[in-house]
């Protein structure tokens, strides 16, 4: 039976490597006073160290030395000092084979120490079966079972029978979660099941791989084909709790396995196997499917405002003449009458002889006409879109599953007349400040079309602000439900405020009083950095460049000494140092990509956005249907998560990286992206970009330029909410410190969370003299900053909401839900949600505090500068690397686009780990030179030079 390999070298190493760290070092091989009793029982120094050294390997990690073995310099040197001995001694230690067997069985005796062998084996494979459910990997499962010897202190067997066991506990737990699945469906849904491989769609394509073919759609058209396939899921009728006791992990890796399969592979899997995808995948599919849903009635609605929009202005900019025209004619007649008063004319003989009564009256009709169009807003222009809605709101209404909070009962009421075309007409969901009202009095009796449209747009802001949510549903959830139980709270070791709202209220109160006197005082004495306070008025100077002399040249220089490099050579390089193709695992069997070659192969063309069929052709090594296997059954969105984390890691250690920081602070920015057609996946038009539609990446970058995180976003959408989804969804973010955006960055709600969960935020506001400060007690703010306070806060209203506001924060760090998802439904709320104003009321306190720390600190306003400059050369880079398709990300669903996205960043962060080697060569080779290297200039040199880097042409690998 062929050997079971289910972990790379570099997996088995550090699952059983022995340790060379000194934090590692100092848990596990720091002797005890008893320790060294049972030590110096052996005669010889030799036995000593060694009988010491295989203690220590028996407790981390948890093995017996290898006859031959190597053994660290470092731990001979830890032990040696213990002991007072030289390492040599360990040259002649165990002669005798006897001598180390004697050791063992002293070592087994005396720390109780036992073989994986007999019922104690048995016991260890039967836990070994029930952890596989739960592990995540192969290698999260031998790590699993490793810890667990150590802590029955079970001398850790050979790494291959730990593959042999784990792969044997992980394809018996897949089978037993499958058959667990596949027992709960009756014979009439495993026919339903069953005929989606069977059954086409227009005789072209199954009816599982119809269903799975979607994305948020732009028109009706594409509603109603969402709508087509969420009904179709919903007739499958499938049982309530198909899923208890399947880890969530487990749902979705089936979910991303059918995917990947078309109908004839399916068709060849176990029926155990083949059910269990085909339901995960239709109970998956109908949430993903009714998120698509609302998601298109949200871009129709914002469609058809803006085309109202568009409209209103195109005739106010149609009647600027004939407004022109009607003033003049009333400068005219109001002229002529003037001049009639004083005269002691008739004023009716004026307006008789001219303009006539007839042409004033039509020149009033006229003027009543246009002040109408003027006065017009563009919900005038609305009812555009009323077919469009017609077209799939019925149905859409149906379908979908929807509830809702106490608040919007009413609207719940009116969609629901809506949707059985009731008679009624209830106006009671709108504001009583709501424009509608007038447009919805000034409607013909009979003619219901507006409040129809009025129903509908309040149904996209109900579904943003969360009072009404779906059933199943993946980002239209209630978020109520999704939050942590106040239980836990006290739990989240991340949250960086008091649990009691009393204490933080003193604190603030304290500290912001005292910020308001500083800052007062600056004021008075003109001590403000580059500023001032005149008439009330805040005034900042722009920071000026602050590049030290020689910086420039030295760059130069090291960068002339970095050779050239072709980037096949570059990606070999870089994964022989940091093995990032290893997180690329299989989707069905967890095992690495063992054709490593055509793995880098699709993460190049990802990055530098040439595609696969372009790629097989440049490529020296593969086909193009060999990489599209590679790319479907290894690559996706968490392997690219993880392929980067271990890149950024491995810069972390290097020890030129520290020339730039030591990895405490960030900075987070949008770069936009153009699409190839309007309209497909997240395309939109923002016209800060232009005229033509794409997207954003929104990366996170390090301070020592690391992209430690990437997310692909609307063009339109604001950035603000994706700034905590990047420092608390990888472990490089949750060790930042300070956190630097721009102005688009910024909320008070982000200020509220970044300070709760122990963030620095320090965006940087463009137009920071027109934001207004707060204050608990504005009256007896310094009489310099009264003009710059903007009101008072409500202590109260935060006193209320405090357990709902940790609740959120510790949702966050939980990671069950995205930040970026509570922080936009939070943006969306009404302005009467208590929750969402107590938040902001958080906010404005702790933007309170940083604007008054900003003015007085220009070395907080330069390190802001630092940080956002880094990010803006990451954005030369990446456009210097998505040169392909003239720069265009042309993939038609949001998948592609991410990927896309994701292979640009891993590209991007690789190139910069390569740099940062090579500088540190440059840098040794300069000083070998007997060249200066002053230090201080070191942290003006950049990893992102790509010069000296063929991108272009064909891509030669070396042959196998």
């Amino acid at each position: 039976m062929p050997r079971r390999q289910i972990l790379t070298d570099r997996q088995r190493t550090a699952l059983l490597g022995l340790p060379v760290d000194e934090a590692t070092l100092l848990r596990f091989y720091t002797l005890a006073d008893d320790d060294l009793e049972h030590i110096h029982l052996r005669r010889r120094a030799e036995n000593r160290l060694g009988f010491a050294l295989q203690l220590c390997a028996l407790r981390y990690p948890g093995r017996v030395l290898n006859h031959g073995e190597v053994i660290p310099q470092e731990i001979l040197q830890f032990l040696g000092a213990q002991l007072g001995l030289d390492e040599e001694a360990l040259l002649t230690y165990a002669a005798r084979r006897q001598t180390r067997q004697e050791h063992m069985a002293a070592l087994r005796e005396i720390y109780g120490y036992r073989i994986f062998s007999g019922r104690g084996a048995r016991v260890l494979i039967e836990w070994l079966d029930q952890e596989a459910e739960e592990a995540r990997s192969n290698e999260d499962l031998a790590r699993r079972l490793i810890e667990k010897c150590r802590r029955t202190q079970t001398i850790v067997p050979a790494i291959t029978t730990i593959e042999r066991l784990c792969a044997d506990a992980l394809v018996d737990a897949e089978r037993r979660i499958e058959a667990r699945i596949a027992c709960r469906l009756d014979h009439t849904t495993r026919q339903s099941l069953a005929n989606l491989l069977e059954n086409t769609v227009d005789g072209r394509v199954s009816r599982f791989v119809w269903l799975r073919q979607f994305d948020p759609g732009k028109n009706s058209a594409a509603t109603n084909r969402l709508l087509d396939r969420l009904e179709y899921l919903q007739k499958l009728a499938l049982p309530a709790g198909l899923f208890d006791g399947v880890p969530a992990h487990r749902i979705s890796r089936l979910r991303r396995q059918g995917e990947r399969y078309y109908a004839d592979g399916l068709r060849e899997l176990p029926e155990d196997r083949r059910l269990a995808i085909l339901a995960v995948c239709a109970v998956e599919w109908q949430a993903m499917l009714a998120d698509a849903v609302v998601e298109s009635h949200d871009r129709i609605v914002g469609k058809t405002y803006r085309t109202a929009q568009r409209l209103c202005e195109a005739r106010i900019a149609d009647e600027k003449a004939a407004v022109r025209q009607t003033l003049q004619s009333f400068a005219n007649l109001g002229g002529a009458l003037i001049s009639a008063q004083d005269d002691g004319t008739a004023l009716e003989d004026v307006i008789a002889a001219n303009p006539g009564w007839e042409d004033f009256r039509n020149l009033v009709a006229m003027a009543t006409g246009l002040s109408s169009t003027m006065a017009a807003d563009p919900l005038s222009h609305v009812l555009q879109g009323y077919n469009r809605f017609r077209r799939y709101v019925p149905r859409m209404l149906r379908i979908l599953e929807i509830e809702a909070a106490p608040v919007a009962q009413p609207l719940l009421k009116a969609m629901q007349i809506l949707r059985d075309r009731g008679s009624a007409r209830p106006v009671d969901f709108l504001r009583q400040s709501s424009k509608w009202h007038r447009h919805l009095n000034a409607q013909p009796d009979g003619d219901d079309r507006l409040w129809e449209v009025a129903v509908l747009f309040h149904l996209r802001d109900a579904f943003r602000s969360g009072d009404i949510w779906l059933r199943q549903s993946r980002r239209y959830s209630d978020l109520k439900q999704a939050l942590v139980p106040i239980q836990a709270v006290a739990n989240s070791a991340r949250l960086a405020v008091p649990l009691h709202v009393e204490d933080w209220l003193s604190d603030r109160r304290t500290r912001l009083t005292a910020s308001l006197k500083r800052l007062g005082q600056a004021a008075r004495s003109g001590a403000i950095p580059g500023g001032a306070i005149e008439n009330g008025i805040l005034h900042i100077d722009k920071l000026t460049a602050n590049t030290p002399d020689g910086a420039e040249d030295l760059i130069l220089d090291l960068y002339k000494r970095i050779p050239d490099a072709r980037i096949t050579d570059i990606l070999l390089e870089v994964d022989s140092a940091t093995g990032f193709t290893e997180a690329f695992t299989h989707l069905r069997i967890g095992v690495p990509c063992k054709d490593r070659i055509g793995l880098l192969n699709v993460i190049l063309a990802e990055g530098i956005n040439l595609g696969l069929r372009k790629m097989a052709e440049a490529t020296n090594s593969h086909g193009y249907w060999e990489l599209m296997r590679l790319a479907r059954w290894h690559v996706e969105g968490e392997a690219y998560n993880r392929a980067l984390a271990m890149v950024v890691e491995a810069l972390a250690k290097l020890p030129t990286a520290a020339h730039w920081g030591m990895g405490l602070s960030a900075s987070s920015d949008g770069q936009f992206f153009p699409a190839g057609e309007k309209g497909e996946a997240m395309n939109l038009v923002n016209a800060k970009y232009g005229n033509d539609p794409g997207l954003k990446a929104y990366t996170h970058v390090s301070d020592q330029f690391a992209p430690f995180a990437t997310q692909t976003i609307p063009a339109t959408a604001s950035e603000a909410p994706y700034i905590l989804d990047g420092l608390l969804m990888n472990e490089t973010g949750r060790r930042v410190r300070e956190q630097y955006a721009d102005t688009g960055g910024f909320t008070d709600h982000v200020f509220a969370v970044s300070s709760i969960l122990g963030y620095a935020f320090v965006p940087r506001i463009r137009d920071l003299p027109s934001k207004r400060l707060y204050a608990f007690e504005p009256a007896s703010a310094p009489k310099e900053l009264r003009s710059l306070i903007g009101g008072r806060v409500r202590e109260n209203l935060i006193a209320q909401n405090w357990p709902d506001i940790l609740r959120i924060a510790a949702t966050m760090t939980a990671g069950t839900i995205a930040p970026s998802q509570i922080l936009r439904k939070l943006a969306s709320y009404p302005r009467q949600n208590d929750l969402a104003a107590a938040l902001r009321e958080v906010g404005r306190v702790e933007r309170s505090l940083f604007m008054i720390d900003w003015i007085l600190d220009a070395d907080m306003q330069r390190r802001a500068q630092i940080g956002l400059n880094k990010g803006e050369a990451h954005h030369a880079l990446k456009r210097a690397l998505n040169f392909n398709r003239h720069g265009e990300i042309r993939d038609r669903t949001i998948e592609g686009q991410h990927y896309r996205i994701a292979g640009l960043n891993l590209l991007a962060a690789i190139i910069i780990y390569w740099n940062t080697v090579q500088l540190g060569e440059a840098i040794a080779e300069r000083r070998n030179a007997g060249l200066p290297v002053p230090l201080e200039l070191l942290a003006h040199m950049s990893p992102l030079g790509w010069g000296h880097i063929l991108l272009t042409g064909e891509y030669r690998w070396p042959k196998p």
